[in-house]
């Protein structure tokens, strides 16, 4: 079977390219000459003997944040080379570190990676000034300039019993530690966010250490989404793309805030598709299936390690907005539907307040938004919910759960209904 599939000719020459973590050429990045040039402007200080300003790049996801600021570290890396600059790009993801200590380790980590030696300190069992420690002598023994890169900063919050967020303690320290002689290197910090409001957490001392340059990153359109797939479509060979692939993929991802990402990531899984039923073209048939498994490899992604509590809450609410028009849903009403989804399965049941918070708290996974609403100043507030991916996405994921898959569709569905008729 491997011989198989090894002889038959595939549709996708260079699968790099449809790999949304991929650092393509400069000429491959589209619609966002403004926010490259900003970036380039900015760190190819690194290129001289000056410390690069630190830098505050936010916006949704997908739309060229981490991808713009890898291009632009890579060109001064190469050019730094040849001069003889030792330059080094220190990159870690925010998301899955849970505490400061992790996170410093991580960074060690990574700039021992960079320089090809070896981290000196455990991960666990040494006090956290022990890792700083170990970074700064990592760093000054092997660069001359470096640039940190946190992305998906806002992610890390770290202990709830601080008085302030991990991320704020952490830019604290690495933007005072050139000032505190910690580092002989000059350093930059890049924080990558896509909570635009993520500053407003920081604490004042890391605020007014860390000063950063902002640079606004705005939802891609269609015909943006259209162009850079454009751009990437030799990754498949000539002439195996039907026309409508790309603006069909485009549209889709356009739906759902402008993501790069998942405009690539349609190209790919509808290539991969075409490719296994042996099919001599990329269709639009394929880019449809595509979709629904994209959309549903995300939610389940997200659902998948969140707990009972707010797989119920979402449920309701989902369900609420995949009976409404727009597809928004009222916390009003979603607290009734999630009522009745606890005494169905005989859960324990939140109070508004509580079932309001972990939705909010599902914010965080870019799958649900919201914004404050009233019917007038007589009436009260409530807040309407957004949805990122299609409600009945995030419906038929959850319903994997047993719990939840213990009450039928259709009763849920009665329940929605009248109390949508309720509140007409």
């Amino acid at each position: 079977m491997l011989l198989e599939f090894d002889d038959q000719k595939g549709l996708i020459r260079e699968r790099s390219l449809l790999d949304p973590n991929y650092i393509v050429e400069e000429n491959r990045i589209v619609g966002r000459d403004e926010q490259l040039q900003e970036v380039t402007k900015m760190l190819r200080v690194a290129l001289g003997d000056n410390r690069p300003p630190n830098l505050f790049l936010y916006g949704p996801s997908g739309t060229g944040k981490s991808l713009i600021t890898k291009a632009v570290c890579k060109n001064i890396s190469r050019i730094c080379k040849s001069r003889d600059i030792r330059f080094g790009t220190i990159e870690v993801n925010c998301q899955d570190l849970d505490t400061l200590g992790v996170a410093v380790y991580e960074l060690a980590s990574r700039a021992a990676e960079e320089a090809g030696v070896s981290v000196e300190v455990p991960k666990h069992g040494v006090a956290t000034k022990e890792k700083w420690d170990e970074l700064y002598r990592i760093v000054n023994e092997n660069f001359d300039s470096v640039v940190f890169v946190l992305d998906e900063l806002d992610m890390l919050v770290g202990r709830r019993d601080k008085q302030e967020p991990a991320f704020s303690r952490l830019l604290y320290q690495l933007s005072r530690a050139g000032a505190n002689d910690d580092l002989a290197a000059y350093i930059s910090v890049v924080a990558i966010s896509n909570d635009t409001k993520m500053m407003e957490s920081v604490g004042s001392r890391a605020l007014s250490s860390f000063t950063p340059e902002d640079v606004h990153f705005d939802d891609y359109d269609a015909n943006q989404l259209q162009a850079i797939l454009r751009r990437r479509q030799d990754a498949f060979y000539e002439g195996v793309l039907d026309d409508d692939v790309i603006p069909l993929a485009a549209a889709f991802a356009a739906q759902t805030h402008g993501d790069a990402r998942k405009a690539i990531d349609l190209m790919r899984v509808a290539g991969e598709l075409a490719e296994r039923e042996g099919d001599e073209r990329v269709r639009e048939a394929h880019v449809r299936r595509a979709q629904d498994k994209v959309e549903k490899n995300r939610v389940l992604e997200v659902v998948r390690g969140i707990s009972t509590q707010k797989k119920l809450c979402l449920y309701a609410t989902a369900a609420v907005a995949a009976e409404t028009d727009d597809g928004t849903a009222r916390s009003t009403t979603g607290y009734r539907v999630y009522e009745f989804m606890t005494d169905a399965i005989d859960a324990d049941q939140y109070h508004q307040e509580t079932y309001v918070n972990k939705m909010k708290e599902l914010t965080t996974y870019s799958l649900v938004d919201f914004e404050r609403r009233s019917h007038g100043p007589s009436s009260g507030m409530f807040l309407e919910f957004q949805f990122g991916e299609r409600p009945e996405t995030i419906l038929e994921t959850l319903r994997e759960d047993s719990r939840i898959d213990a009450v039928a569709p259709a009763e849920v569905q009665s329940v929605v209904r009248a109390q949508l008729r309720n509140t007409t």
